[in-house]
């Protein structure tokens, strides 16, 4: 197989990280034939140092034209004094804008031998936590209309959260297909006794639960979503819900599975082209000292291989090998705990090319 891979290799530690990911993936073509092409693509701070702009359209054609999207973590101290427009995270919006990813999938899996460093209690985490969360990505107030005025000598700010009837519509195809390939239950997270917009985001997902009947569906508040994920996140298969409130939650889940640096995410849309990045962000502080952990990058480029180029196989090679080398004890810094085994960053990449 061939495919075309654009690569923004982002900002401060994230560069290090891409640089791994890029070495399990060249392990990946040579074992299994396949062949990469990489692209790069400059976005956030690194577009903004080079072209004083966070996403040029030049770059964001090059991603236009690729099969797929592996993403670092954009932003850093460097770029924060910039005026909101030109921030490195506008650039990451731009991107999904302009890819047309509407829906953004991120487990929320605890891998066992990280269990003791999750905050929860270890009668709730020998339950399992094993779900994932579909996030509705390019409407919302996130994409909605912004207002700041003065009203009678008052300031005041207006900020509007749109949806229509399609957009839901899409979003909740992604909800109930993929329930159907795990364990066949949806939750839709809303505020419907406050929100129009959940109202109709309930009604649009009740008319769409009568073609999936072989899904379990319910609805439930996000301020109960949001105590359930820490009381009983076992419950949860498959949470499908809007732009902020995906944003919100799926945070807090990373937070419970014992490291923010294990979660990878992908965000798709109508076809298989995705863009794949790990949840966390630069890590400025640790830039340049080989520390911090790759395999959330390394993980999603796993994703990668499955859901855009269909290669199971592959991915699951690289998942195994992920767990065999936490198996031997192997951590980074920001997952250690005493009697474990201390790996930097690139050290841990070469044990997992080891299994590999």
């Amino acid at each position: 197989m061939k495919k075309k891979i654009g690569v923004i290799r982002g900002d401060c530690s994230s560069r290090e990280i891409v640089a791994q990911t890029l070495r399990v993936l060249d392990a990946i073509a040579h074992k299994y034939g396949h062949e990469w092409e990489y692209v790069d693509v400059a976005m956030g701070g690194d577009a903004i140092d080079r072209y004083g702009n966070p996403l040029p359209d030049h770059e964001l054609e090059k991603c236009l034209n690729c099969d797929a999207v592996l993403l670092g973590a954009v932003g850093g101290p460097k770029w924060e004094g910039l005026p909101g427009d030109q921030r490195p995270e506008k650039g990451l919006l731009a991107l999904r804008k302009g890819m047309g990813l509407f829906s953004n999938l991120r487990p929320a899996k605890i891998w066992p031998q990280l269990a003791d460093a999750s905050p929860l209690k270890k009668i709730i985490t020998d339950q399992g936590i094993d779900f994932v969360i579909v996030r509705e990505l390019t409407g919302g107030v996130y994409f909605g209309q912004h207002e700041t005025n003065e009203v009678a000598g008052v300031r005041q700010a207006i900020d509007y959260m749109p949806y229509d009837e399609n957009e839901i519509r899409r979003i909740g195809k992604v909800g109930f297909e993929t329930a159907m390939k795990r364990n066949k239950k949806l939750t839709l997270v809303d505020k419907a006794n406050v929100l129009d917009t959940s109202r109709l985001w309930r009604s649009v997902l009740y008319e769409m639960a009568k073609d999936y009947p072989e899904v379990e569906f319910d609805v439930m508040f996000v301020d109960n979503c949001a105590m359930q994920i820490c009381k009983n996140p076992s419950q949860f298969d498959v949470i499908v819900t809007e732009n902020m409130f995906g944003d919100i939650l799926s945070d807090e889940a990373s937070e419970i599975t014992g490291s923010i640096g294990m979660i990878p995410s992908s965000s798709l849309g109508e076809g298989t082209r995705g863009l794949y990045e790990p949840i966390h962000g630069s890590a400025p502080d640790i830039a340049g000292k080989n520390i911090v952990n790759p395999l959330a990058c390394i993980l999603s480029a796993a994703m990668m291989l499955r859901y855009s180029f269909g290669l199971e196989k592959e991915a699951s090679a690289i998942e195994q090998a992920t767990e065999a080398v936490l198996n031997e004890g192997w951590r980074t810094a920001d997952m250690y705990t005493e009697g474990m085994k201390k790996a930097y960053c690139d050290q841990i990449t070469d044990l997992l090319l080891e299994k590999l």
